[in-house]
C-alpha cells in the first residue's frame, strides 16, 4: 500500500546548499509514487538567506514548508521541531548537504518494511566501501572513538549513530522525539536510546555517503559536548525522563 513521506531538513546558514538540495529532493519525490509528501525545512536562526530560499521553493511547490526555531537552538532542537510537526506515515530527517543521497531513502524504507521495524538508520560504518569521499583521518578516528564510548556507556549496538539520515514510522517518531532532551549533535544517540527503551526495532542500513565541505561540527567544541551528552543520556534515564512517551 502506498504511504506518505515527510522529509525534515534542519538548516543553519545553508543558503548556498539548500536550493540544490530541495531541487534534488523534489525531483526524487516526483519519481516515487507516495500517497503524499512534504519537505519541512527547519531554519535554526540563520543569519543568511536560508529562510528566503525555503520561501522561494514554497511559493513554487506546496510540498515545501518552512519552520522557524526561536533563535539558534541546535541541530537536535531543529530535528525534533520538524519531526513533531510532520504528519506523514514515514518521517525521514536528512542533513542539508545530502551527504547521504536522498535516493538512499529507498534502502531505509525497504529495510524497515522487510524487517518489520519502526526505525531505520543510515550507516557509514557497516560497509565503508560505500563511502565515496572520506572525512579527514582525524575526524574518522574521532568518530570511531566516540562510537566505542557510546556503545560502552549506552549499551546501543550500532556502529554509526551520527550519520544524519534516519527514518521513523510516525507513531514511533512522535513518541521518541517528545521525550528527547538534548538539542546539540549528541541527540542522535539519545533518540536511538529512547527508541530502544520504548521497544522499537531499529535496522542499521549501509548507505552511500560522501563528505561535503562546510560542516557545522566543530571538532573541539561540539566533540566535547557530544562526549558529555553520553553521560547526560544515562543521567536522564536515571531521572526517569525517558519513561512514557504516549502517542
Amino acid at each position: 500500500m502506498t504511504q506518505s513521506i515527510a522529509i525534515v531538513v534542519p538548516a543553519f546558514n545553508e543558503e548556498k546548499r539548500l536550493g540544490p538540495t530541495l531541487k534534488r529532493i523534489l525531483s526524487y519525490l516526483e519519481q516515487r509514487h507516495w500517497d503524499g509528501a512534504e519537505v519541512l525545512v527547519v531554519d535554526d536562526g540563520s543569519t543568511d538567506n536560508t529562510a528566503a530560499v525555503a520561501e522561494q521553493f514554497r511559493a513554487l511547490d506546496s510540498r515545501v514548508r518552512l519552520l522557524r526555531n526561536p533563535g539558534n537552538r541546535g541541530k537536535g532542537y531543529s530535528v525534533r521541531h520538524g519531526m513533531l510537526e510532520a504528519a506523514a506515515d514515514w518521517l525521514l530527517f536528512t542533513d542539508a548537504d545530502l551527504s547521504a543521497p536522498i535516493e538512499e531513502l529507498d534502502k531505509l524504507l525497504a529495510a524497515a518494511v522487510d524487517k518489520g521495524v519502526a526505525v531505520a538508520i543510515g550507516s557509514r560504518a557497516v560497509d565503508r566501501s560505500l563511502i565515496g569521499v572520506h572525512q579527514s583521518a582525524f575526524r574518522e578516528n574521532a568518530g570511531r572513538l566516540f562510537n566505542l564510548l557510546m556503545r560502552l556507556v549506552t549499551g546501543l549496538p550500532f556502529w554509526d549513530t551520527q550519520c544524519g539520515f534516519k527514518l521513523f514510522e510516525r507513531e514511533a517518531a512522535h513518541r521518541v522525539f517528545r521525550l528527547q532532551r538534548l538539542t546539540g549533535f549528541g541527540f542522535d544517540v539519545e533518540v536511538l536510546f529512547i527508541a530502544r527503551r520504548l521497544g522499537y526495532g531499529i535496522a542499521e542500513v549501509p548507505v552511500r555517503w560522501d563528505h561535503v565541505a562546510g560542516t557545522k561540527v566543530s571538532m573541539i567544541r561540539d566533540s566535547l559536548r557530544m562526549f558529555t551528552d553520553l553521560a547526560h543520556v544515562r543521567w536522564n534515564q536515571l531521572r526517569g525522563l525517558y519513561n512514557g512517551g504516549g502517542a
